[in-house]
């Protein structure tokens, strides 16, 4: 479908509602003709300017348990079994750099769907070289070739650009949407609207 309209899809690999719009949007978008361009960032910068040091649904247990509950019954809706991984949050710092890395190679969806699974459906450590090397294997990729990329300076300032572009357009958690216009949307209960805005093309 020609010069569709395109929706951002602000996502970070430590947040379980992120996971929970990875595993549908593209079937979504797909049925609204809405082009998608994945982009993984990190919260913890974005969270530090705000004078938090770790997810605010780490730091409020009460906020931390509903969101537990929340996502089990979203999950659920969907046919996906969300699970508490043991240490949460976790470091997501070389899955977003990976992420990066394979938008050259188109693979960058196949793999942040693969280590969503692996985080919040099989709670999976993303840190752990193992974990991302499986992913990267599902998405068609070589470990041994890409996870050096992680290290390059190149997709390191690639990441620490698009963090800083998040934050001058008023991205603030995850996962976000954003329209062509620039309208925001924020939230996995916001998918469906933020296709509908890209659709109309307002």
């Amino acid at each position: 479908m020609p010069n569709r309209p395109v929706l951002d899809f602000w996502y970070e690999f430590a947040s379980p509602y992120s996971c929970l719009s990875a595993l549908r949007i593209e079937k979504l978008a797909e049925e609204a003709g809405v082009a998608l361009r994945w982009r993984p960032f990190l919260l913890g910068p974005i969270f530090a300017a705000q004078g938090w040091n770790t997810s605010p649904f780490a730091l409020y247990p009460s906020k931390g348990r509903y969101m537990w509950r929340d996502t089990a019954r979203r999950g659920r809706r969907q046919g996906v079994a969300i699970v508490k991984p043991e240490n949460f949050p976790q470091n997501s710092l070389t899955a977003a750099r990976l992420a990066l890395a394979g938008r050259d190679g188109g693979w960058t969806p196949t793999f942040s769907k693969a280590l969503f699974r692996a985080h919040f459906c099989e709670g999976r450590n993303i840190a752990e070289e193992a974990v991302l090397s499986a992913a990267l294997k599902e998405a068609g990729s070589d470990p041994n070739v890409v996870l050096p990329l992680s290290r390059s300076e190149e997709v390191k300032g690639r990441l620490k650009a698009e963090i800083e572009y998040a934050k001058s357009i008023g991205i603030f958690g995850a996962p976000f949407f954003v329209a062509g216009d620039g309208e925001l949307f924020w939230g996995d209960d916001r998918l469906e609207e933020a296709l509908e805005w890209a659709q109309d093309g307002r």
